[in-house]
């Protein structure tokens, strides 16, 4: 691979293990590696010019549903709470077909690209008319995005007291065997993998007892990631409550999950007992605020978590209950939900832009991504701040205080896949054209 040397960047937030900023530097990737930081630095190899620019690593998303991409603000479910909203949503995402599932995740993941993302997982856990965890790995394996996708799964349906119709649901021991299926054929342990795989029953109001304590059982054999839903809303709480006999964060305990190959979407409603569980077990929790907002969840405990010492990372969620894939955007809505709830002070806009970078990257097990230091994987966003979002601005390091929301630059592994605001990889009109077709074909 060509060597490429980012050259003369007003800052380089590097969210190295000293957090340095760096001020007219340069960054050089070679081989998918970054091997020298520093001023000075020359190349033979291609120069990227990054005067007037901030850069920062790669964001990483920690939640996602990459195929609600094509159900975004759609009627019935727009103001809606989360159960209702998935009742509105489920007989629609039934229809989907396997290019439903390809064709989406190539726009969501392009739109995370567009805005610095070059880390993303997905839950995908229902599996219509033929769809398989492949529609999405081959998706980002087209556009070039570093991808930890979770084989989801749902198995109780509302004639067994669950909240999905009997048509989404699957046979659990269907469910395992396909586990098992994609783990030998996608997962990459490696240093540097393009594509791991996770295991991510639901929810605890979608599959059985069973089921969540044999796949963290399969899960600990394969040596693979565990990723669910959990404490969401109050009707979450509620639900756990009657159906368990106790909060979400013991029902999660006593199946085993719990650990740092864990972590949780959402955890609205944790209560302090539950933080410190998180805590003592290295469990990780990523929290999407945008979709939090959007559904009247709640403001999730961000920062009694991240002081009690909790791995935090941000995820979009999916695209319809948030209606947007924008992962800086996330980190800014983080930023200020914690200063609405606890004061002008509770978050800097660094500490959230650690939080998309270095902690979703070290949550996910991946202390090769989400830092610009020397060994880390070339995984490199550039912001122009020389447009009217930082035009004034004193810090320009303060991206998400004033700067923009979508990256100029994108590399993933060494190898750009957005220059000048525009994917690369892909077709990005003909894919978006073919998306707004299905979409209406689902209306």
């Amino acid at each position: 691979m060509a060597e490429i040397l980012i050259r003369n960047a007003d800052v380089i937030v590097t969210m190295d293990d000293h957090r340095r900023e760096l001020s007219h530097a340069d960054i050089r990737l070679l081989n998918g590696v970054i091997t020298e930081i520093g001023q000075g630095l020359h190349t033979d190899g291609e120069v990227i010019n990054a005067a007037g620019c901030v850069v920062t690593p790669g964001l990483v998303n920690t939640h996602h549903h990459l195929y609600q991409s094509l159900t975004r603000a759609v009627p019935g479910g727009q103001d809606a709470l989360l159960f209702g909203w998935l009742k509105t949503l489920y007989p629609i995402w039934a229809q989907m077909t396997p290019e439903h599932f390809h064709v989406s995740a190539q726009v969501g993941l392009a739109e995370l690209a567009l805005s610095g993302c070059t880390l993303s997982t997905d839950h995908l856990y229902l599996y219509p008319n033929g769809a398989r965890l492949e529609d999405t790995i081959h998706a980002a394996a087209e556009l070039g995005m570093r991808f930890h996708p979770t084989r989801g799964s749902m198995s109780i349906g509302e004639s067994a007291g669950g909240l999905p119709p009997d048509d989404l649901v699957e046979n659990e021991a269907a469910i395992l065997s396909d586990c098992i299926r994609v783990v030998d054929g996608f997962h990459d342990a490696s240093e540097g993998s393009m594509c791991r795989v996770g295991l991510a029953p639901c929810s605890p109001f979608s599959v059985s007892t069973d089921l969540m304590r044999e796949t963290a059982l399969l899960a600990r054999d394969k040596g693979v990631m565990l990723h669910t839903h959990l404490a969401e809303n109050d009707e979450d709480i509620a639900y756990s409550l009657e159906t368990f006999g106790c909060r979400p964060g013991e029902y999660a305990e006593q199946l085993g999950w719990v650990g740092r190959d864990v972590w949780h979407a959402h955890c609205v409603k944790l209560d302090a007992a539950e933080i410190a569980l998180f805590v003592e077990t290295g469990t990780g929790v990523a929290h999407c605020p945008c979709s939090n907002c959007r559904l009247g969840s709640g403001i999730a405990p961000v920062r009694a978590m991240r002081d009690a010492g909790v791995t935090l990372g941000l995820g979009v969620d999916g695209s319809a209950s948030n209606d947007a894939g924008n992962l800086m955007a996330e980190a800014r809505m983080a930023m200020l939900l914690q200063r609405v709830s606890q004061g002008a002070d509770a978050m800097s806009a660094r500490e959230a832009l650690e939080i998309a970078t270095r902690g979703g990257a070290d949550m996910l097990g991946r202390s090769d991504c989400g830092r610009l230091a020397v060994g880390a994987r070339a995984d490199v966003a550039i912001w122009d701040v020389t447009g009217i979002a930082s035009a004034g601005s004193w810090d320009p390091a303060a991206l998400l205080l004033a700067g923009p929301l979508t990256a100029r630059d994108v590399f993933v592994e060494g190898r750009q896949i957005v220059r000048d605001g525009h994917v690369t990889t892909l077709d990005l009109g003909t894919v978006i054209a073919r998306q707004n077709v299905l979409a209406r074909g689902l209306a």
